[in-house]
């Protein structure tokens, strides 16, 4: 690699890439540190869920009628054994929370990663070959966008019945249509340039182009909307567990959670029950949705300029 002296000092100045680049960039956003390293401390939770259940003595099922509710069946409030209290059947709600972190990562990261698998690859076909592929692959994403989610993931999980795989379908089915539409458009952008011509003028394959040529572009936006597509599938799966067609009780989730404190109206003598894992979701959505606008703003400056333009 050649060294460029500098006109000052002298010293050798080594050109950076484009990931160096960005990475100097995300470093020094405040945002892109806090947000990142939430995420980081939601994963580790979810990862030493055991670790946590070992350290409190208390399983994520695990009722403790005796110690874990009054004399007249209230759940009792945080304290030195139950550090964030316990449920209307005596469960500790710091270990359900941590388990349901799981769940909700699962879900999140599976249904994000075949949804932006299935946009790519329909949005690469329909920009890139055009013709009766993007006529009929267009119509199919307008569809699929145009569906009502809940009422669909209603019906569909009330025929198979309710399960994680079920979950990661279902949020997956209703997501792939935007991103393959952003592709879509991406592809159209990127086949008319000249290395793409040039590429043509060699004699080289489509599918050689699309490989080499088309797909690398396309990192940018995949990345960004896989980390912004993230915190989506999360509510999702919330949702589905809060009006229990989500993943099957008792397994812990924080949807099912705020469901069976709003069910019997327990969080009127018990706040945390909903504060915990109320939170709990919000924080980790609001974490991956701002370490998604930082990566935005550095890979894609386009977006950043007609921000402020605006």
């Amino acid at each position: 690699m050649t060294e460029i002296a500098a006109p000052r000092t002298g010293a050798p100045v080594r050109p950076q890439g484009s990931l160096a680049l960005a990475w100097r960039q995300l470093r020094r956003s405040r945002a892109f540190l806090v947000s990142g390293g939430f995420v980081v401390l939601i994963v580790l939770l979810a990862v030493a869920a055991p670790l946590v259940a070992w350290l409190t003595g208390h399983g994520p099922n695990e009722q403790f009628n005796e110690t874990g509710l009054s004399e007249a069946g209230i759940p009792v409030g945080p304290g030195a054994e139950f550090w964030l209290g316990t449920d209307q059947l005596g469960r500790d709600v710091l270990v359900r929370a941590v388990y349901g972190s799981r769940v909700s990562l699962l879900v999140g990261v599976a249904a994000s990663a075949v949804a932006v698998t299935i946009g790519v690859l329909v949005g690469t076909v329909a920009g890139y070959f055009r013709g009766a592929a993007d006529a009929v692959l267009s119509r199919v994403i307008d569809v699929v966008m145009s569906l009502p989610f809940l009422l669909f993931a209603i019906a569909l999980v009330s025929v198979v019945g309710p399960s994680v795989q079920i979950s990661v379908a279902v949020i997956a089915f209703f997501s792939w249509g935007a991103i393959a539409r952003v592709v879509r458009g991406q592809v159209l952008s990127i086949r008319e340039r000249e290395y793409i011509e040039a590429a043509r003028s060699l004699g080289q394959s489509r599918m050689r182009i699309v490989l080499r040529d088309v797909l690398p572009n396309l990192t940018a936006p995949i990345v960004i909307y896989s980390t912004l597509m993230i915190p989506q599938a999360i509510v999702f799966e919330s949702t589905l567990s809060f009006l229990g067609v989500g993943v099957v009780p008792p397994t812990p989730t924080w949807g099912g959670m705020l469901a069976e404190a709003s069910g019997n109206s327990m969080y009127l003598v018990a706040w945390w029950l909903v504060l915990v894992p109320g939170l709990s979701l919000l924080a980790t959505t609001v974490a991956f949705n701002v370490l998604g606008d930082c990566l935005r703003d550095v890979l894609d400056p386009r977006s950043r300029r007609t921000t402020k333009g605006n």
